[in-house]
């Protein structure tokens, strides 16, 4: 059975803190018998219109809420719901309050015609007026959620989930069918898949969508948490001289080892995490891991590389690096920063790599980056190959593990191209200067994180150790101006390489 839209704000906020803000519908230029339709839909749903918005708590938290009743002529949007929405919107936006909206429609009120087509266009533009100012934008679509409803302020959210089940499309099946004269296939409009697809975060019941919704917004509050300092064995390294030298070769050997911990291992240690997924245009790669967090209290977006998700030849591909500019968007609107992670043998060597834009995507993270208004801090916990690795590497602030290394190619593809061998690995892996130790020196990382001696031999103090320098980092960055962060690191990345002085 359907939710309600009075049944949604009931499982959502807590118990009796819903205050309405609607006011009467605006009278619409209508036929008789279209307000009598409306006369019906009202008794039938019990809402003087298809959607319902007010504020109310969410475990104590203040926020805006916008909900379709699906049962007023089938939740669709006509000139007086739209103005209805764009109203909270900009309340919302006015008081500052984080805004969770939950669409379930046919989509555009046929009866109201084009006139009611182009609301979409205010609604869809409060919305994005609302995002601009800093505010979050949490989106739970409910069975169904069709036509220009999705296409509009049902696909604009910071976060994306959606009901088990749920009808969610462009084209209704009905349409299709009438149009086509065949029916729509089976199972691509549907919740689940639009998950796999990498079109929403997830796919949730209402109790759980709560959950994700108080996480989510203690994180994008942006309001670091009060924690107690780790002690003095966590402390980073900044001065090469009290590291015990370790050859490169080894290094390369010991970041290979299968059971070293990845940012899978890291972010089971952090305050807080809410998993986020795909590109939201049709895209995901496992290779990765994207969310929001809390390193030791302190809110960011993360992104990186998952170890645990490369295979072979399947390693990250186009997808992955849309989804990294996702993560950098996220983190510019949102106004939190963003800490990326380092850990793969390299970006995807495949047919459909490069015909999907492989080269230009890392262009564009690499880009984003360096131009990013908001702190980011890039980790190196592992393997660092080729442009995969440095698309996700300039940043305000670099920490690398004690065996993470960076290189243009690994040491054996870069072998085989001067010696034709790969017997010559150990060499260049030298030669190249790739080991975190060299990284330091050359003024490419800022601090090492150890391992004692080896990560993999202490999976959660070293991890403990990467949360705390990622959280001390963060504090440090977060009490600096945006202009002075972003010249800083204009001056950081056009120095590199060159001597001093």
């Amino acid at each position: 059975m359907r939710i309600s839209a009075r049944e949604l704000l009931g499982q959502l906020l807590d118990h009796d803190s819903y205050v309405s803000w609607d006011g009467p519908p605006v009278a619409v230029a209508a036929s008789r018998q279209y307000h009598e339709d409306l006369r019906k839909a009202e008794a039938v749903a019990g809402t003087d219109e298809s959607v319902l918005t007010g504020e109310g708590l969410l475990r104590g938290r203040r926020v805006a809420v916008i909900a379709c009743e699906f049962g007023f002529l089938a939740g669709s949007i006509g000139v007086a719901a739209a103005e209805r929405i764009v109203t909270a919107v900009e309340r919302a936006t006015e008081l500052g309050l984080p805004l969770l909206a939950s669409p379930t429609s046919g989509g555009t009120r046929m009866q109201e015609g084009t006139v009611a087509f182009v609301q979409m266009v205010k609604v869809a533009g409060a919305v994005a007026t609302h995002k601009a100012a800093g505010y979050p934008y949490l989106v739970y679509l409910r069975d169904p959620t069709m036509g220009g409803v999705f296409a509009s302020w049902g696909s604009l959210g910071h976060m994306t989930f959606a009901e088990p089940g749920a009808l969610i499309g462009f084209l209704g099946p009905r349409v299709y069918k009438a149009l086509y004269g065949r029916d729509f296939p089976e199972g691509v409009q549907i919740a689940e898949n639009l998950y796999r697809s990498g079109v929403i975060d997830g796919v949730v019941g209402v109790p759980v969508f709560r959950r994700i919704a108080h996480r989510a917004l203690s994180v994008l509050s942006g309001v670091p948490d009060s924690v107690a300092a780790e002690p003095g064995w966590a402390a980073p390294v900044r001065d090469a001289r009290q590291l015990e030298p370790v050859a490169a070769w080894e290094s390369v050997r010991i970041s290979r080892r299968p059971d070293r911990p990845g940012l899978r291992d890291v972010l089971r240690h952090v305050t807080q995490r809410v998993p986020l997924s795909g590109t939201g245009q049709g895209e995901s790669d496992r290779t990765i891991v994207h969310a929001l967090a809390r390193f030791r209290g302190q809110p960011c977006v993360v992104f990186g590389h998952d170890r645990s998700g490369q295979r072979g030849e399947h390693t990250m591909g186009p997808a992955a690096l849309r989804e990294a500019r996702r993560s950098m968007a996220l983190a510019q609107e949102l106004r939190l920063p963003l800490v990326l992670v380092i850990d793969t043998v390299g970006a995807a060597l495949s047919k459909e790599a490069e015909e999907r834009g492989l080269a230009p995507e890392i262009a564009r993270c690499i880009a984003d980056l360096v131009t990013l208004d908001t702190p980011t801090i890039s980790v190196l916990l592992g393997q660092g190959t080729g442009g995969g690795a440095l698309a996700l590497l300039p940043a305000d602030r670099v920490l690398a593990a004690t065996h993470g290394w960076l290189a243009p190619l690994p040491p054996e593809g870069a072998s085989a191209i001067v010696f034709r061998d790969t017997e010559h690995a150990p060499e260049l892996a030298r030669a190249q200067r790739i080991r975190a130790l060299d990284l330091l020196e050359d003024g490419v990382v800022d601090r090492i994180v150890p391992e004692l001696p080896d990560a993999a031999d202490e999976p959660v103090d070293f991890a403990r150790r990467v949360v705390a320098a990622i959280a001390e980092e963060l504090a440090a960055l977060r009490a600096q101006p945006v202009s002075q962060l972003r010249a800083s690191r204009h001056a950081r990345y056009r120095r590199l390489g060159l001597p001093e002085g």
